[in-house]
């Protein structure tokens, strides 16, 4: 059994630089996030039949912890944990309950709470999980610490190598994505930069020019997606605000990512060709027919990478597309109106699930100063090294 699947509640916090806040626990912001949602649908918690936590940082069960606080109804809670893309592998799973029929309203919620500072492995007696990429990143670029900036950087500087791209070209991206977030009140920063100030801003990997605006920070916060069936939204008379999806997939890696002496491919661009293309099938569009953009620009770099992994445009070609402009408000496409990873913050666990609250806004027209106008249809990508890519395309109510 195959059934549509609506996005019908969408809330989030703002995100805030770890320890901001003081006493702000997961569960609060679980709690925040998730009334926010059932407020926006108009339902209450009971009425949901599953929920999907994520988050990568947390005792196991914290995502039953973090539901809690909504409501003790005995529903099945999964914990899901994939890096970065945890929140939109748990939308994906929400969608998939609906899809298959298991339910008619889910709950997708993620959440984080951070340390200041560069990611850093938490269990140092077995194996990483990154191994495999780490050992093939060595063979190609000299060792940098932290590992992160060291792999979307050497992907930048490969890029600029093969296709003549430059640092300043990432640096546009910053500027774009930094000018975009004063209009996010849930976004951690909301100050832009000149170009000139984000290329001499403290230096975080100096062979690829990457430096602090360029980079996502670490971040407290959540984000959460109620999701439905066909069927419980005209129950509850819905269909005014229902968001589709119309698209999803999930690629993880392939023999490819180790073997093909790219670094691109290491920080997963074949993986979101791969994603993407299955979901522009499925939802019988184009990239033409996309209006606005969520994207996983943890770095500056990959956004441009990102850009051709979605098919925008050829090979080689994604920093022509930020020097024409072609990415923001009055270009082809408005990429990141959120301000993106670099400015809106990085809470991993939430990060999926703030990228669809955006788009559900900009497809009901609720972003206010962020809107994308006669936006209809939205494309969402998040990744997680180690790795998977989700990509999910969406469409304005009907």
């Amino acid at each position: 059994m195959t059934d549509k699947v609506f996005v019908i509640g969408n809330g989030m916090t703002k995100f805030e630089k770890p320890g901001r806040r003081e006493g702000w626990d997961y569960p609060d912001m679980a709690l925040e996030a998730g009334t926010r949602a059932l407020a926006e649908a108009g339902i209450a918690y009971d009425q949901i039949e599953q929920a999907y936590a994520g988050y990568c940082y947390g005792e196991s069960c914290s995502g039953h912890r973090a539901v809690y606080g909504l409501g003790l109804t005995a529903i099945p809670v999964f914990n899901v944990n994939s890096n970065c893309s945890t929140g939109s592998s748990a939308l994906f799973l929400a969608a998939n309950a609906i899809r298959g029929g298991l339910a008619d309203c889910t709950l997708a919620i993620g959440f984080e709470k951070m340390a200041p500072g560069s990611l850093g492995s938490t269990w140092n007696d077995r194996e990483n999980p990154m191994q495999d990429h780490l050992q093939a990143m060595a063979e190609l670029r000299d060792i940098w610490f932290p590992p992160a900036p060291w792999m979307f950087g050497a992907a930048g500087l490969e890029h600029n190598d093969r296709y003549g791209s430059k640092p300043d070209h990432f640096a546009q991206v910053a500027e774009k994505n930094h000018r975009h977030s004063l209009n996010n009140p849930y976004a951690q920063f909301q100050d832009s930069y000149t170009l000139d100030e984000i290329k001499n801003s403290k230096m975080v990997y100096e062979a690829a020019g990457l430096t602090r605006p360029m980079c996502s920070p670490t971040s407290d916060g959540s984000g959460a997606a109620i999701l439905a069936s066909e069927r419980f939204v005209d129950q509850h008379d819905l269909g005014a605000t229902a968001v589709e999806i119309i698209g999803q997939a999930v690629v993880s890696d392939t023999p490819g990512t180790f073997e093909s002496g790219s670094v691109i491919t290491l920080v997963g661009a074949d993986m979101t060709r791969r994603a993407a293309r299955r979901v522009y099938e499925q939802a019988d569009i184009t990239p033409d027919d996309v209006d606005v953009i969520e994207l996983h620009d943890c770095f500056a770099p990959n956004e441009v990478l990102t850009y051709e992994a979605l098919d925008l445009c050829g090979e080689g070609r994604g920093h022509e597309l930020i020097e024409a402009g072609d990415t923001t408000y009055g270009g082809r496409w408005v990429v990141n109106p959120s301000g993106g990873l670099i400015s809106k913050g990085h809470p991993l666990g939430a990060t999926g699930l703030a990228q669809c609250a955006e788009l559900s806004w900009q497809l009901r027209g609720l972003a206010d100063a962020r809107q994308v106008e006669g936006a209809t249809v939205a494309l969402q990508h998040n990744i997680g090294l180690g790795g998977s890519a989700v990509v999910t395309a969406y469409r304005a109510p009907a």
